[in-house]
């Protein structure tokens, strides 16, 4: 299921649905450009919700970004076991859930 040829189809939905897809990539592009957080810690960002998300289109495209930012293995390291930390996180917090009190 995953090939990133398949990226090639996003040209259809921009066809088919051309006033969404607009605001979209522009939505997109607005959130990327550097303003209080340079690209670096954008793609930094990106990436580890990628991980959490556990895209491998996201997670392709925003280490490629990222490494483009300057980032190094270190900072790449450090945001995945960021977003690992997150996602047990939240597992460990929603086990709360289990017990009456």
């Amino acid at each position: 299921m995953y090939d990133m040829k398949k990226l090639g189809n996003l040209a259809t939905i921009n066809k088919s649905a051309p006033a969404a897809t607009k605001a979209f990539w522009a939505f997109n592009e607005a959130a990327f450009a550097d303003g209080a957080l340079d690209r670096l810690t954008k793609e930094l960002i990106a990436l580890g919700v990628a991980l959490t998300t556990q895209c491998p289109y996201c997670i392709e495209l925003h280490t490629k970004a990222a490494r483009e930012a300057g980032a190094t293995d270190a900072q790449l390291s450090e945001a995945a076991m960021v977003a690992a930390a997150i996602r047990a996180g939240g597992a460990v917090t929603h086990a709360t859930h289990m017990f009456e009190g």
